[in-house]
Formats: C-alpha cells, sequence, structure tokens
C-alpha cells in the first residue's frame, strides 16, 4: 500500500476524475488508514511505499506491477501522468527480495491481471495492451485468459471483477462481476467458465463496489455497496464495507489500493 499524503485530481485520465471539484487529502488519508487498519485487524502483513509528490496516483498501488512466487511483473503505464511509477514500484520489488521482470509491453499490473486459482485474468480495452497478455504468460507459465473490456467508467479489470476465491490451485474458485463492462465475446466466456458466479448490479458497479479484496472468507468492498453485501452474505462470505469515497474521485477504491504480494 502507499499512504495518499500526495492525493490530488490535477489531471483527468479515466471518467472519475475532474480536476476542477476540489479534493481532501487529509480525508484521503484517513479513509485509507481506515483501509490498511481493518487489513491488520484480519490479521494481513502489510508493506509499505514511500509516496512520491507529484504522483497523486501513487495510492492506487494495484497498478504497479503483479506478484506470484516472488517473482515481480513491472508496470509500464498508458498516460505519462504515470509512467514515472513503473521504476519506483520496481526499485521497491527489489530492495524487498523480489526478482523483477521489467516489461517490454504497455500493462497496469493488478489493474488488469487477476489470479483466479490458477488462471489468471486479463483485461484490455482501455489501458493494459494486448501483448501484455502473451508476455505474462510467458513470465508465470500459466494460462491467461484475456478479456475486453468495453465501458471507460469500468477502465481496469478489477473495476468489473471481484476475486471472491484468490488461493492459488483452487479449482472452485469464483468471481463476482459486472457483465456489460464486457463485450460478447469476453462475457460468454466468463459465462462458462464461472456458472456460479455473482453477477453485481450497475447502482453497486458505480461505485466500485466490484473493486474488492477477498481472502476466501472476509470481503474488503466499499461501504455503499449494499446489494453486493447482501449477495456476498447470501454466498456465506463476510463482507467488510470501508468508506473510501474521496479516493474514488481518482477512479479507484479498495482493490485499487491493495498490491496482493504473493510469495
Amino acid at each position: 500500500m502507499c499512504k495518499p499524503d500526495f492525493f490530488t485530481v490535477v489531471y483527468k485520465i479515466n471518467p472519475w476524475m475532474e480536476p476542477a471539484k476540489p479534493t481532501d487529502t487529509a480525508k484521503a488519508v484517513e479513509q485509507w488508514q481506515s483501509l490498511y487498519d481493518t487489513y491488520i485487524s484480519l490479521g494481513h502483513t502489510v508493506h509499505l511505499i514511500d509516496p512520491i509528490e507529484g504522483l497523486p496516483d501513487m495510492v492506487y498501488t494495484a497498478n504497479g506491477g503483479f506478484v506470484i512466487g516472488n517473482v515481480a511483473y513491472g508496470a509500464s503505464f498508458t498516460y505519462p501522468q504515470r509512467q514515472p511509477e513503473g521504476p519506483a514500484f520496481m526499485d521497491w520489488f527489489r530492495e524487498n527480495g523480489f526478482e523483477v521482470r521489467e516489461p517490454q509491453e504497455i500493462n497496469e499490473g493488478e489493474g488488469d491481471f487477476l489470479l483466479v486459482g490458477d488462471v489468471i485474468l486479463a483485461g484490455t480495452g482501455f489501458r493494459s495492451a494486448s501483448n501484455s497478455h502473451a508476455e505474462i504468460a510467458s513470465i508465470y507459465g500459466r494460462e491467461v485468459v484475456s478479456l475486453t473490456l468495453t465501458n471507460p467508467s469500468f477502465y481496469h479489470l478489477d473495476t468489473a471483477i471481484a476475486v471472491l476465491d484468490p488461493l492459488t490451485g483452487d479449482a472452485n474458485a469464483n468471481i463476482a462481476y459486472l457483465p456489460s463492462a464486457f463485450d460478447a465475446p469476453s462475457l460468454a466466456i466468463l459465462q462458462e467458465r464461472y456458472p456460479d458466479a455473482i453477477l453485481v448490479s450497475e447502482e453497486d458497479a458505480s461505485i466500485l463496489g466490484l473493486n474488492s479484496i477477498s481472502d476466501g472468507y472476509n470481503v474488503v468492498i466499499a461501504k455503499r455497496a449494499v446489494g453486493f453485501e447482501k449477495q456476498l452474505r447470501e454466498r456465506g462470505y463476510n463482507p467488510i464495507g470501508v468508506d473510501l469515497s474521496e479516493l474514488l474521485l481518482g477512479g479507484g477504491g479498495v482493490k485499487c489500493c491493495t498490491l496482493e504480494l504473493r510469495r
């Protein structure tokens, strides 16, 4: 995670961002701290990367890379405003003992790569290049399933899909997703692979309810995603709502603020 000490919205690279709308950095820090404290209370270990002045989106650490088995695939950002984040995250990975694979293709880390069981779901359409899907497959030697996003409000895969059972090797791993975020071929793939998936409403998705983190039982979600909360409870999960409304102004939620380190 990265504390949002320099969070603000001064440019527009997604539909959520409105530079003319004031942001409250202190409120963003307070809400972020609540998310951090939630992870600690659940027994998770949280590592921090230092924020860098001039990189207001660095709080969205999920975009900084993708990690399995101590191998970190670095990010290469689409927009120039975020491109300096890629080297900063790769430096952190190296300093913390990860084997870093520098990207040749444009990709935005866990924003567009989600591990579901042994399969990597890979998004494209707005940020990560489709060629990055072959690159990540070659690095990790895993099946990669390409999915195309079509709604600019859901510009990263982690805004349109929530991984509910994240453990590697879990043949019964399940997801929740927003059907309208995908093109027809991608939707058909999701329907075939995950027939028991939770289908989330437009209302809950529009506050980034799917942008969540699960340990297989506890699911940390947007506090206002009450419909999704009910769906999770009905399936036997324990949803925990956190208010990140200030960070939503930059187009991010719970998952965006969290990069999972799988060692």
